[in-house]
């Protein structure tokens, strides 16, 4: 263990410049976190999912539907089976949708991938469950339909809950709520 402590500490020439460059890096790291208000992705708070303007029109079109009353975006885009695994998809996806809009790398019209379209049906499955008894659809999965062995839920109920949302610009007029300004106010 002394070795290794050894052999990461600087020669004593250095260590002010080592502890300048270690503090400027956490430092970037603290600024990183502010800036892209990371702990709201620790809420279930849909106004999140509008940190990054390309879900704008996603928000918009939740806001205006009936599950708006009953259920946020991670009831349906999150799976539920235990908490480790509701925030390591989380985690997992959002550092995917940070990475995408951080680098201009966001598509024209945004698809659901295969592992969270999974999700998304177990999801109206664990919601409705009452209702799929009753009609017999408890054997709709994910997993048939990427098979092409079924349907999903909105094979039948397209428009739910996003409506028709076919590119950024599908909802020109809605009304949706700005992320506050990252920018100190002095400099302003």
């Amino acid at each position: 263990m002394k070795k290794l402590i050894g052999f990461i500490t600087p020669p004593a020439q250095w260590k002010t410049v080592a502890i300048l460059v270690l503090a400027g890096g956490i430092g970037m790291l603290i600024y990183l976190f502010y800036a892209s208000n990371a702990v709201s992705y620790l809420s279930d708070d849909p106004k999140t999912c509008v940190n990054c303007h390309v879900m704008n029109p996603q928000y918009a079109t939740w806001n205006h539907s009936s599950h708006r009353e009953v259920t946020n975006c991670n009831e349906c885009h999150v799976p539920h089976n235990n908490i480790f695994n509701k925030y390591f998809f989380k985690a997992k996806d959002g550092m995917r949708h940070a990475t995408m809009f951080t680098l201009r790398r966001e598509p024209q019209v945004i698809f659901i991938k295969d592992e969270g379209l999974k999700v998304v049906q177990e999801n109206c499955k664990r919601c409705h469950e009452g209702l799929n008894e009753k009609v017999g659809l408890l054997s709709l999965t994910g997993e048939n339909y990427l098979h092409s062995d079924g349907k999903v839920c909105w094979s039948c109920h397209r428009e739910v809950p996003h409506g028709r949302v076919n590119s950024l610009s599908s909802t020109p007029n809605a009304q949706v709520s700005k992320a506050s300004s990252i920018v100190a106010e002095w400099i302003n």
